[in-house]
């Protein structure tokens, strides 16, 4: 079975019991693949594009990574961040540079790379609507809808299918997915608003569900991921 590498940030990454009860979608994914696929979560909470790389993060995937392997690409929420120049890229510039960066690296291993579309923020409005605050994201979703394109990559747009789904479901329900709790109460949140970015393990699961539904849509090399038995589930 081949491996599957992640390159991402905190939506993604494995967490401890020092996080507890923040989830990452890498960290549940495996309930939906077969038993042998084995998973190799390099995201990080907090990481953009750019630092991911100017960390050296990429480099231990470089030397791992081999033929038939899959390099999973998830980034663009701490990228939009303008006010800190250790994370910040322009959708149209250094991000998407980037992006090609990590498939470039994919592709010289002769691995298969696929572009994740950021999971939408639970942004609701006084009227029960995601509010338009959330579209200063939608740049860099963009972006990495053109870069997928543009370099014949395969993309699965969590975006899109999270955004959907969070409004369906609504503010009462979603609050069950993500963490949503009031700054200063975990370590890595202190400053400010409820966190309605990071997930716990409900919300995680629901969207690696929809990662999966992905992969199931993409067909071939990438729903031969999956069980077999849930496929049609999805």
């Amino acid at each position: 079975m081949p491996k599957i590498f992640w390159a991402g940030d905190s939506t993604v990454q494995y967490n401890s019991y020092l996080t507890y009860p923040q989830t990452g979608m890498g960290q549940v994914l495996p309930i939906f693949l077969k038993p042998d696929a084995v998973i190799e979560n390099h995201a990080k909470n907090g990481r953009s594009t750019k630092s991911f790389l100017d960390e050296g993060r990429l480099e231990p995937i470089a030397e791992q990574i081999g033929e038939g392997d899959f390099l999973f690409i998830q980034f663009g929420h701490n990228d939009e961040k303008v006010s800190d120049p250790l994370r910040f890229t322009e959708p149209d510039g250094a991000y998407i540079q980037n992006l090609e960066r990590f498939v470039n690296t994919a592709r010289e291993r002769k691995a298969h790379p696929v572009l994740i579309t950021s999971l939408c923020r639970r942004t609701f409005d006084e009227n029960g609507l995601l509010t338009e605050g959330e579209f200063k994201h939608r740049p860099y979703v963009e972006a990495m809808r053109q870069t997928a394109k543009r370099l014949e990559v395969p993309l699965i747009d969590l975006f899109e299918m999270s955004w959907e789904t969070v409004q369906a479901a609504g503010d009462e329900e979603t609050r069950q997915w993500y963490m949503h709790v009031p700054a200063g109460v975990y370590p890595y949140k202190p400053d400010g608003a409820a966190d309605d970015t990071h997930l716990k393990y409900k919300g995680a699961v629901i969207f690696a569900g929809l990662i999966a539904r992905g992969l199931r849509d993409l067909g071939g090399i990438y729903a031969d991921l999956l069980l077999d038995e849930i496929k049609d589930r999805l």
